[in-house]
């Protein structure tokens, strides 16, 4: 028996509105898988669900660190086991609702036991890293680890690639090495995964739409607060409608200029996303039309739902 739901798609699919239907009918509570909406402060250029949006589903995973924390898929993946293993215990359904496919992959595919690294040492490696290019720390990478430098090609991000870096440059082994010669940290956790799919004209259409309704709604004083308390490096900042305002404010990019790279990089990241869906969920994932009536797609869900946690009980 699955012991969450879980409803994945790229930026812009609909999830927020259709998985508050959904919980309402299943009674489920929701944790969310949204690599940026575990910041405080983040909360337009996130697009997070508002509390009358929420519809007084409780909502887990949002607003749990600042943006000057590195927050991996490790950490996500045992907050997301505490807070499920509550859930149940209230009678409740955990569902995982998000488009951050890797916080998914470390529950069901648990990450590997950590060599311990040396705490001086790897201070100055991040402050080393820190003033690198990504440019160069994928050079770097593909010197000490071919494996991981073609993985994060086309699906990265500044913080997996510094953390594919760090491992090798301070244990002699790659981070593929320890993730086949290690235990699990914890076991698998099984899920029913659903997976909103868009046509691709209509999804970068909403995109570009939603861009410039965050700047309608305050995106520019939101980030701009953030760069003064935090500083442009802060780990949660890097993040498509925050990082690319940045020159920007430094008057080195007319805000048309900005947002257009915003619009182009969410699109980007869209297609990785939608990639990675299909290359990295675990089996039986069921792929809807997120185009249909929300109503309707909440009926299969549902229906599907019923039908696998009544499985094991009908076999007995």
């Amino acid at each position: 028996m699955p012991e969450a739901l879980a409803l994945v798609g790229p930026t812009g699919s609909g999830k927020t509105a259709l998985s508050i239907e959904i919980a309402r009918r299943i009674d489920g509570e929701i944790i969310s898988m949204d690599s940026r909406a575990v910041y405080r402060g983040m909360d337009i250029g996130t697009a997070k669900a508002t509390e009358a949006e929420r519809g007084g589903i409780p909502h887990w995973g949002i607003d749990i660190a600042e943006p000057s924390e590195r927050f991996n898929a490790a950490r996500w993946a045992a907050y997301a086991r505490e807070k499920m293993a509550e859930i149940r215990a209230r009678g409740r359904v955990p569902m995982l609702v998000g488009g951050t496919g890797f916080f998914l992959r470390a529950l069901t595919h648990p990450i590997f036991q950590e060599p311990e690294l040396d705490p001086d040492r790897r201070a100055r490696l991040l402050e080393w890293m820190e003033r690198q290019t990504d440019a160069e720390l994928h050079r770097w990478l593909l010197a000490l680890d071919p494996e991981s430098a073609e993985r994060l090609r086309d699906w990265g991000g500044r913080q997996r690639l510094m953390r594919a870096l760090e491992v090798p440059l301070l244990t002699g082994r790659t981070l593929p090495w320890w993730h086949r010669n290690s235990p699990a940290e914890e076991t698998p956790v099984t899920v029913l995964p659903f997976v909103l799919e868009v046509p691709r004209d209509r999804l970068y259409a909403g995109i570009d739409r939603r861009v410039t309704e965050m700047v309608e709604a305050g995106l520019l004083d939101e980030v701009r607060g953030l760069v003064q308390k935090y500083g442009e490096d802060a780990p949660g900042l890097n993040a498509h409608a925050y990082i690319e305002l940045f020159p920007y404010f430094r008057g080195e990019r007319t805000l048309d200029e900005a947002l257009d790279l915003a619009r182009a990089n969410t699109r980007a990241y869209t297609r990785r996303q939608l990639t990675w869906f299909r290359t990295k969920l675990p089996g039986g994932a069921v792929w809807l039309d997120a185009t249909r009536p929300r109503r309707e797609l909440a009926d299969e869900i549902v229906a599907a739902w019923s039908r696998a946690v009544a499985e094991p009980a009908s076999e007995g």
